[in-house]
């Protein structure tokens, strides 16, 4: 027997009614082909209808508003990242850090489309989908649900803050009009030569401890907060017999 389809929320609009040759999947497309060559702030209702050859006005049949549509997109995106079939109380942190990593990949692939997630409770049947693994892959090892719960959220903040800070990166670098290596050499070496100008008298600790500051790449520092997370989940989960 399939599995049920997972209702939509009940403030999203009916689809019953539109011109024939729309479709909310063709709306959701076209956003992400804007926001993948322009940016989030780029996406809009005209903006996207221009992109399908029609008017604003035709896209509302559909789609409520540009928020509803920013979510649609980014569920859609989020819908690429893999999970384990099913929890394993024995291999818990590791299916934590696949689903953390699948999600760095696929977010950070589609520039600044993270900042939808962040103040906002995405309901998506992939966002759920998503939460549901990792809320079971949290209990089954032994965490209280209250306690998984709360570190889902955690986790999900975590990921959407750093998919979209280096977005910001990039988006600066581009900017710039240069390549990801000029961009940081140019900026973190003027990070770094203020730094070294700051006196030693009032922060010591800073001003020794420079280059370690700057040390490190976007994917060196994202494993270092998911140990810290994960690490930190694994002193509240009894250990096993």
């Amino acid at each position: 027997m399939p599995a049920p389809e997972i209702p939509a929320p009940p403030w999203r609009r009916s689809r019953s009614a539109g011109r024939r040759q729309l479709s909310q999947e063709a709306i959701v497309e076209a956003a992400l082909a804007v926001l993948d060559r322009e940016g989030l702030e780029a996406v809009s209702m005209r903006r996207v209808a221009e992109e399908l050859g029609t008017g604003a006005a035709s896209l509302y049949a559909h789609v409520a508003n540009k928020d509803e549509l920013l979510e649609l997109a980014y569920d859609r995106i989020i819908g690429g990242i893999r999970l384990p079939e099913a929890p394993d109380p024995d291999r818990w942190q590791e299916q934590l850090r696949e689903i953390a990593r699948e999600s760095y990949r696929v977010v950070g692939a589609h520039g600044d489309i993270a900042q939808v997630a962040l103040a906002n409770v995405p309901t998506g049947p992939n966002a759920l989908r998503i939460a549901d693994a990792m809320l079971g892959i949290l209990i089954t090892a032994g965490l209280p649900p209250q306690q998984a719960a709360w570190a889902v959220d955690r986790i999900a903040m975590y990921l959407s803050a750093d998919a979209y800070e280096g977005a910001l990166y990039r988006a600066r670098q581009r900017a710039m009009g240069a390549t990801e290596e000029e961009f940081i050499q140019q900026y973190f070496g003027q990070l770094g030569d203020y730094f070294r100008t700051l006196p030693a008298a009032r922060l010591p600790f800073f001003a020794a401890h420079v280059d370690e500051m700057l040390s490190g790449d976007g994917d060196q520092r994202f494993e270092f907060g998911l140990e810290l997370l994960i690490g930190g989940l694994a002193r509240l989960i009894p250990a096993r017999g």
